[in-house]
Parts: structure tokens; C-alpha cells; sequence
């Protein structure tokens, strides 16, 4: 009875530490898997850029969405899809912040 009871326990607990990982991510060699489409879900993006992503590795990662660098020229539609985002770039390069317009 007491083993059964630990079991349930051990199930339950592993069930719910499970369940709340802030973030889950399928990776590669080369870093996250690619995302098509635009962005929908802001909590992965929003972790993604945390890695301070090269340019390269933001087209790979998410290849549907147009990245716009600093000095770009891009017309200046209204867009509500997450589909253009424009990125500020750190010293070496890399992302570290920006926002979809």
C-alpha cells in the first residue's frame, strides 16, 4: 500500500515539474530547429533573442519572417502579423533587441 502510494506521489510530482518548463525548444547542431510562418508565440521569440542571434542564425531559425537591419530600406506598410521585424543590433553584430512594425 505505502509503495503504491509513493508511486502515485512520483508520478504526480514528475507530471508536474514537467509540465512547468518555462520554455521547451527542440534543437540541433546548429542551434533551434527552424519555425516557419510568422511569429505567434512571443515567449520562444522572446527566448530566442536572448541567445543573441547573428542575422544568419535569425533567417535560419525563422525564415518566413523578412528581417530588417539597421540602414535597410523597406516600405512602410502596416503589417499586425509578426511577419517584418526590425532588429538593433549589439557591437559585435549580433541581435539583441528590435520590434515587428
Amino acid at each position: 500500500m505505502a509503495f503504491r502510494f509513493l508511486s502515485v506521489i512520483g508520478v504526480a510530482v514528475a507530471l508536474v515539474v514537467g509540465g512547468c518548463a518555462v520554455h521547451k525548444t527542440e534543437t540541433r547542431g546548429d542551434g533551434p530547429e527552424p519555425r516557419p510562418g510568422t511569429v505567434e508565440q512571443m515567449n520562444p521569440f522572446l527566448h530566442f533573442l536572448e541567445s543573441r542571434p547573428t542575422p544568419e542564425e535569425f533567417e535560419r531559425v525563422y525564415p518566413d519572417v523578412m528581417l530588417v537591419l539597421p540602414g535597410d530600406i523597406v516600405t512602410q506598410e502596416y503589417r499586425t502579423d509578426n511577419s517584418r521585424f526590425f532588429a538593433e543590433l549589439d557591437a559585435d553584430g549580433r541581435i539583441h533587441d528590435g520590434d515587428f512594425r
